[in-house]
């Protein structure tokens, strides 16, 4: 298998984090990549770097002026505030907001959801060349490839068309979906994250084009907290197609399975001709965030079931912190794809 991946996508660093009111670093470390390019090259992928497509395809999903605030915002607020390392919100927009500020503190509290997406001086290029490694991976299997894997750091199942939270800035998944749908494809986008996709959900909430699916612990004791229920199943020419599958906490593989069967299902009587998987690692026994059980085996047997469908798999890297077994994880995974 083919897989994408450049490293501009390390000069995001984050190091604040709020929690029970302390500040604390950002689990996003940079050294995730290393874990994750170990356990892609042992299931033996080639890692190839993405071609720079431009910004049209990242227009495709986000506001020109979200992009324009990712792009500009460090720079602009270091002009007016001494000594600044990262750019994180001090206040938030109410709803969806009525005006939009040219100041800049108000543009922060517009474009986050939350503070854990602080940006520094290098958060652009590594956004940015995310994004292009998910659209190098949809041009692989826009090559007819069966199976390509895009190493995207940071992630972006959270990201709405102009909101940033829970670390992603840019939606590589829905940005990859699209991608495909506009050359051809009918995509499905299949979350395995343990938290729930709430962006890409977002994004094609009141669309018929792309099918979202989501399995997630269930948000009513889980971030992302308001969204990811199953009675969420879209809107206008989108209702009927958002699928989300919430399960308990501590949920190990026989009930995943069971949720992943309903999952692909619902993929084939959408007719799909490529599957997008947002492929959280995060769901494992030993991650920080403990929301499932599953073990590095259970990767390989969700791998083989996606396989069974008997599409083409855009595999696009969302969650999966430090630990030993990230990048057995990953490894598991891809070996089960075949």
């Amino acid at each position: 298998m083919k897989a994408v991946f450049d490293d501009r996508q390390t000069r995001h660093d984050p190091q604040f984090r709020l929690l029970d009111g302390k500040v604390i670093q950002n689990p996003d470390r940079p050294q995730r990549v290393a874990e994750l390019l170990r356990g892609a090259r042992a299931a033996g992928c080639r890692v190839l770097p993405p071609e720079d497509r431009g910004m049209a395809p990242l227009g495709a999903i986000h506001t020109p002026r979200y992009l324009d605030f990712l792009r500009s915002i460090h720079a602009r607020r270091a002009a007016e505030v001494a000594d600044l390392a990262e750019v994180v919100p001090s206040r938030f927009c109410p709803g969806q907001g009525l005006h939009y500020s040219d100041m800049t503190e108000a543009q922060i509290g517009f474009h986050n959801a939350d503070t854990s997406c602080p940006l520094s001086a290098g958060t652009w290029d590594a956004v940015y060349w995310s994004a292009q490694t998910a659209l190098g991976g949809a041009a692989l299997l826009l090559a007819g490839e069966g199976a390509a894997y895009a190493l995207c750091r940071p992630s972006g199942h959270h990201a709405y068309r102009e909101l940033a939270g829970g670390f992603c800035f840019l939606n590589n998944s829905a940005i990859a979906a699209e991608y495909l749908r506009r050359n051809g494809h009918r995509p499905a986008i299949l979350d395995i994250d343990v938290h729930h996709g709430n962006g890409t959900q977002g994004i094609f909430y009141d669309r018929d084009d792309v099918l979202t699916v989501s399995i997630h612990v269930d948000p009513a004791e889980f971030y992302p907290f308001y969204a990811g229920g199953a009675q969420e199943c879209g809107t206008g020419r989108g209702h009927g197609f958002n699928l989300n599958l919430p399960l308990p906490r501590g949920t190990g593989i026989e009930g995943y399975l069971a949720a992943l069967d309903r999952a692909l299902q619902r993929i084939a009587c959408f007719g799909a001709s490529a599957i997008v998987v947002a492929l959280g690692l995060d769901a494992h026994e030993g991650d920080p965030f403990q929301g499932m059980t599953i073990t590095t085996q259970g990767f390989g047997h969700i791998a083989a079931n996606i396989a069974a469908a008997g599409l083409p798999v855009l595999n696009v890297q969302e969650g999966g912190y430090m630990q030993p077994a990230l990048g057995d994880n990953l490894a598991a995974y891809l070996g089960g794809l075949g």
